[in-house]
């Protein structure tokens, strides 16, 4: 597999963004079709219900009304919501597309109405009666694990869905040889993923050919149509799902709602197109919620800094109910506890227990950035025991280059790493002794300066198939056209991460052609060959693998073809700048000639199939292991809380990079999103159940004048795991700056003898802790 490097390792501008910034993409909402009919939803106003009768007959009489329907019509007819990740052993609810008899959520599904607008549908869901016998709310996750909390889902007989263990090594023995134990309790708040795009779904359905169509902002079509098939009981052969264009998902659209089934089962039942379009407010209270641990970890340590063991106690908020992935993210958590370090003992202790939330998903890192932020914090904690500067006691744990593939005790196998390198760098940019020098005078002179290092490692392009429940590969078909011009069908389905533009350079080098005469198609169950998605920062390192080696089989292709043609020996054909050139007498022929021929099939070799298409259907081995530095330094106003970041700097190693434009983008966004939850973003529910912040005046985001000018840099460890060398990036900023950003502020508040504050890290609590 060769690459010609015009295109590979140069910053490209995404070819995606012309039709976005023009606006003349196509979301779901874009897409009109004729006598379209709109949806919208009843929820629930109550978080622990009984629903002891609705009544709808004044909203079918309202104007513009064609049909209302309740879990009473549906049932039996959609399938419940599934979860693809829960265990054998877990205790599991039905989750019914509509709720029947009991709601368990402030926002779950009721009824939905159908009219000739969004207008006359929003105004007859007011007419609705429902008679709610409201039950107590259990929000406290530490309180729903306990024997006498007030049980959800009474079939269960408990709260307490799963308990979970793993890791290896000998804990015990590790704590026992310790010379000291340091223990950190920390609180993972929940947070909304709040894409720019909320969900949508538009069905249509056609009688005469039992086809149904359905478009969703969704990261997973091919997943979505198997699994709306299975609920609908619809041949999957006869059911398209189309992701248009998709504004955002950060691993909210990487799921299975209800809204996507019972639309495509109305649409079947009308005869009609059918369109529903979430509001804001549906979308943080319906759509998944990211994070929600509460845990404690300890650390067993020698006086010296070695590390001995480490054990993680953590209670999971599951929400009310089980969406796609849902069981699975703690696990997630669970094989990250490593970090960057050499732990010969681990131990993740997971109770998983039911709340009357919105449910916990797979949200930007999922699992990871939970796992970095434990092991990073308590690491400060430990060098502060010990009197170690924090940099000195990474340094001492971490695996050296030469140790890799590095096995850890959580149960993965790491495949390429320097962590130092990734570290030295960023301190030098930084210049690390300047910065602790400067602290030092900054607190002479009574202000409250803080440095903080976070050093991560992430698991991306999870693989083999065997790791995930709906397998780990990812497809690629390549096409050169009879003109020459270059068609990719891939089956992972971009959202933002300009997999567009990067697998239009990949196959730009590979055959020598224009990369803007390369058109790549996702998203389309009836175009693109069975794929997984895009998710867990997969779609360079799997999908753009099958791109390659399906590329590389159309050179091998084109090369027999050529050597026919021309008449020379193929071992003596070169293929370089698109051309292929014989030996020894330099005849040549372009790969659009070949392509040209291979189509009109006048004079191809015998046994030669007519056609220039190639597909490939890639299994990783393993995963990749991105790491990566970031330092951070911040500063606490003493008067207000107020914390202002006045550097931030990171250096990421994503393995090779097809597209550092791209990759700085990606960073670019995923530091945004990290500091976010370190200082201003939380989902918060009162004791009854009801979503404090379900609207954007309520929850945080920062604005741009609230974040520093970011300091990027890289290092460069290619993956072995892949022929690209490529690891993934989408999620690194995230995961590395939450811990980065934590340990300033704590560590600007280290004179006032504080050792931990739980996030988010607000001017408000600051200003309490800094006046108590």
């Amino acid at each position: 597999m060769s690459f010609l490097a015009k295109y590979i390792g140069q910053k490209v501008k995404r070819t995606e963004d012309p039709r976005l910034v023009q606006g003349i993409g196509h979301y779901v909402d874009d897409i009109e079709l004729a006598g379209t009919l709109s949806v919208v939803i009843l929820r629930s106003p109550y978080a622990h219900a009984k629903i002891n009768s609705i009544n709808v007959d004044a909203a079918k009489k309202a104007p513009g009304v064609v049909a209302v329907y309740t879990g009473k019509d549906i049932e039996g007819k959609v399938g419940l919501i599934p979860c693809a990740a829960a265990a054998p052993d877990m205790k599991k609810p039905d989750y019914p597309a509509l709720a029947l008899g009991k709601v368990a959520y402030v926002g779950q599904p009721v009824a939905a109405v159908v009219a000739s607008d969004k207008y006359k549908a929003r105004d007859a869901v007011d007419l609705i009666e429902v008679d709610y016998e409201p039950l107590e709310a259990v929000t406290d996750i530490e309180a729903a694990a306990r024997p006498d909390s007030p049980v959800i889902h009474e079939e269960l007989g408990t709260n307490v869905g799963w308990l979970y263990q793993a890791g290896s090594g000998d804990i015990d023995a590790a704590f026992a040889q310790a010379d000291k134990v340091v223990s950190l309790k920390l609180v993972h708040q929940r947070l909304i993923p709040t894409a720019m795009e909320p969900r949508g779904v538009l069905a249509q359905y056609f009688p005469g050919e039992k086809q149904l169509n359905v478009w969703s902002s969704t990261q997973i079509p091919h997943l979505l149509r198997t699994t709306l098939a299975a609920m609908l009981g619809v041949p999957e052969n006869r059911l398209r799902v189309i992701a248009p264009e998709v504004g955002g998902g950060f691993g909210s659209k990487l799921n299975v709602y209800a809204e996507e089934a019972l639309l495509g089962w109305i649409a079947m039942q009308l005869g009609r197109p059918v369109k529903w379009i979430e509001t804001r407010r549906e979308n943080m209270m319906a759509t998944i919620h990211g994070r929600g641990q509460t845990g404690t970890v300890e650390v067993a340590v020698k006086n010296d800094g070695t590390l001995l063991g480490l054990r993680y106690n953590v209670i999971y908020d599951l929400g009310a109910y089980l969406q796609l992935l849902t069981p699975a993210i703690p696990t997630l958590t669970g094989l990250m506890l490593s970090g960057c370090y050499k732990i010969p003992a681990i131990q993740l202790n997971c109770t998983q227990v039911y709340t009357n939330k919105m449910a916990t998903d797979a949200y930007r890192g999922a699992g990871r950035p939970e796992a970095t932020y434990l092991v990073e914090r308590v690491m400060n904690r430990v060098a502060d025991e010990l009197g170690m500067d924090p940099v000195e006691l990474r340094r001492k744990n971490f695996p050296k280059p030469e140790e890799f593939p590095f096995a850890t005790a959580a149960g993965l196998v790491y495949d390429t790493g320097d962590y130092a390198k990734a570290l030295n760098k960023a301190l030098e940019i930084a210049d690390y002794k300047k910065l602790r020098d400067e602290q030092a005078k900054a607190r002479a002179e009574g202000r409250l300066v803080g440095v903080g290092v976070s050093t991560y490692v992430e698991i991306c392009a999870v693989g083999p198939s065997v790791m995930l429940p709906s397998g780990g590969w990812d497809s690629a078909t390549v096409r050169v056209e009879p003109s020459g011009k270059v068609t990719v069908l891939t089956g992972v389905s971009p959202h933002g991460q300009g997999e567009e533009t990067a697998f239009a350079q990949i196959v730009g080098d590979m055959l020598g052609v224009d990369m803007n005469d390369v058109l790549v198609v996702h998203g389309d169950t009836d175009r693109v060959q069975y794929g997984i998605g895009t998710f867990g920062s997969r779609g360079l390192a799997i999908g753009g693998t099958a791109v390659a080696v399906a590329t590389d089989k159309i050179v091998g292709k084109a090369k027999r073809l050529a050597a026919h043609m021309l008449q020379t020996d193929e071992n003596s054909l070169t293929f370089e700048n698109g051309k292929f050139v014989g030996a020894p007498d330099d005849k040549s022929m372009t790969i659009q000639e070949v392509a040209f021929h291979a189509y009109q099939a006048h004079n191809i070799p015998p046994d030669f199939e007519p056609g220039l298409v190639a597909s490939y259907f890639f299994e990783p081995k393993n995963c990749t292991f991105p790491f990566g530095a970031h330092i951070c330094v911040a500063e606490v106003d003493k008067e207000t809380g107020e914390v202002k970041i006045l550097r931030y700097v990171a250096v990421d190693d994503c393995g090779k990079q097809i597209n550092p434009l791209l990759v700085a983008g990606q960073v670019h966004g995923g530091i945004a999103q990290g500091m976010a939850q370190a200082l201003f973003e939380e989902a918060v529910y009162d004791e009854n159940g009801q979503l404090l912040t379900g609207e954007l005046m309520d929850y945080a985001f920062p604005k741009a004048h609230q974040l520093p000018r970011y300091e990027l840099d890289h290092t460069e460890t290619p993956t072995d795991v892949n022929p690209l060398g490529a690891k993934g990036v989408g999620e690194a900023g995230t995961i590395g700056s939450t811990p980065a950003v934590a340990n300033a502020v704590i560590d600007a508040l280290a004179p006032l003898g504080v050792k931990h504050v739980d996030l988010p890290l607000r001017p408000e609590k600051l200003w309490r802790l800094m006046n108590n």
